[in-house]
């Protein structure tokens, strides 16, 4: 079955009574190049099992299960599940799970699913919540090796910007924090059905595996990134005291020791700087 064929797709999607949900943002891969270069780059390969967050009609799922030893798909949304074991029906060692992944226990999944295999995690992303999932999965230390996900143009562009240049953010630091990320290759908004307003790219994260702060440590940390972009336009000294309410002149003095000026802001400090400052203010 051709699942990147209109007609094919078309057809499918009509006998099951299926239509496009917006808020779900759905946008299904119908150009048949990229779902094999996503796996091919996601670590589906032997030795590894594979989460899938959202399946679409599972033409990423197909990929990944000729590859992979094991996949178990999230997907949140009930009609696709007929459509599913229709479309995947040739593979043995695919799982669709029908939950909502920000709830999912995915510690207690990836045990139960994947005993004794490396685990990736490999997804066409719904633009309006690609930033949560990814820090939701980076957050989670889960035993994962990479996170592989295609996500709108601009979002990678952030994702894979350098910490301490205007064009970083919050989701910049975080995935840097725990991992190593890289911009693998575009995607032109014509490879979806129905076609987005903009361009995609797909992106890859190596996870860290050791951590660089304590627990602590690393919640003020966050609680500082979070804060200081909150409010980039300002000052990092007016932006935490607007929202942390760490007073300005402890936070002029931490800056002045690490020799960067009082009118620092946050997009400024590269992640070493970040750490430096966050376990300076920590001190109280």
């Amino acid at each position: 079955m051709n699942l990147t064929n209109i007609g094919t797709v078309k057809d499918i999607l009509s006998r099951h009574g299926f239509s496009f949900s917006k808020g779900l943002g759905q946008n299904f891969i119908i150009n048949p190049d990229i779902c094999p270069k996503i796996a091919e780059n996601g670590n589906a390969c032997k030795g590894f099992g594979v989460l899938e967050i959202g399946t679409g009609i599972g033409v990423l799922t197909a990929e990944l299960a000729k590859r992979a030893d094991k996949v178990t798909a999230v997907e949140i949304d009930t009609r696709l599940l007929p459509i599913l074991e229709e479309t995947l029906a040739d593979f043995d060692n695919v799982k669709i799970i029908n939950e909502d992944v920000m709830k999912c226990d995915l510690h207690k999944l990836i045990e139960e699913e994947f005993d004794g295999l490396k685990v990736a995690v490999c997804a066409n992303l719904p633009y309006y919540i690609t930033s949560p999932i990814i820090m939701m999965l980076l957050e989670s230390r889960l035993p994962i090796e990479s996170i592989t996900v295609m996500v709108q143009k601009e979002a990678a562009q952030r994702l894979c910007a350098k910490v301490g240049t205007r064009e970083s953010g919050a989701i910049t630091v975080g995935v840097n924090y725990y991992g190593t990320v890289k911009n693998l290759f575009g995607v032109s908004r014509g490879s979806f059905m129905p076609a987005p307003n903009v361009d995609s790219a797909v992106i890859r994260i190596d996870l860290n595996r050791e951590h660089r702060l304590d627990e602590e440590s690393e919640r003020f940390f966050f609680r500082v990134v979070k804060a200081g972009f909150s409010q980039r336009r300002k000052t990092l000294a007016n932006s935490l005291a607007s929202v942390m309410g760490i007073p300005k002149d402890r936070v002029y003095s931490a800056l002045m020791g690490m020799g960067l000026p009082e009118a620092a802001r946050i997009e400024q400090l590269d992640m070493e700087q970040l750490i430096a400052l966050s376990a300076e203010l920590m001190k109280g």
